[in-house]
């Protein structure tokens, strides 16, 4: 079975070719989604990819949150569908409510561009497909300080020392109880083929991949 996945376009997404060229190579057939869409086509996954959704006015994701293919992504989840933010994605999750906390600036309140270690913690339903090792993958972030609000996350996707941007308990993402929401600020498809330098991010995805195949 080949999974279908669909890429949110945003006003000021940046990542959505690069996500796309990811996905394939991790075995998904992928299709972009145009954010005034009402409607999803038939799909097993949906990404929110990284970017400046309308150029980060107000505050990260705070505006993309309001887009009109939003209701439809979020009766997706709650049908059993799964969903992934990646940086700005992951913002836009959050300010949508679907995820619990905030994420604030860096706590050296610049932009911050580096690769980072990270591990997946906590169990959760993904570990058994990409936890147990740590994955080395780029950052490109203001706003990835992440600050908690609500019920704190049970699983998550943690910084291994030194933690680049502040993030409480060491957070870089993090899914809901029922594996059908998760968002990190990493970004894996830019960590997927030799020319990028490094392949962490394809074997991160093709594990999401085996986990849908899975359900």
């Amino acid at each position: 079975m080949r999974l279908r996945a669909g890429i949110v376009v945003f006003p000021g997404s940046n990542c959505d070719r690069d996500l796309y060229y990811a996905l394939e190579r991790a075995g998904f057939v992928p299709q972009y989604l145009w954010h005034a869409d009402i409607t999803l086509p038939l799909l097993q996954a949906v990404f929110l990819p990284g970017g400046f959704s309308y150029g980060d006015y107000l505050r990260a994701g705070a505006i993309a949150r309001f887009a009109r293919i939003m209701p439809a992504i979020e009766e997706f989840w709650q049908r059993g569908g799964f969903v992934m933010g990646i940086c700005n994605g992951f913002q836009i999750l959050l300010e949508a409510g679907w995820l619990p906390g905030a994420l604030r600036r860096n706590a050296q309140g610049r932009f911050i561009c580096k690769v980072v270690s990270v591990v997946l913690e906590g169990g959760g339903p993904l570990a058994a497909y990409v936890g147990g090792r740590p994955y080395y993958l780029p950052i490109a972030h203001a706003e990835g300080r992440y600050v908690p609000g609500g019920e704190m996350p049970r699983w998550f996707l943690r910084y291994t020392p030194p933690v680049p941007n502040g993030s409480y308990a060491a957070i870089a993402g993090f899914g809901n109880s029922e594996g059908t929401v998760f968002g990190l600020m990493p970004h894996p498809e830019r960590a997927c083929d030799a020319y990028q330098g490094r392949g962490d991010g394809l074997d991160f995805l093709r594990g999401v991949a085996r986990y849908l195949l899975s359900r």
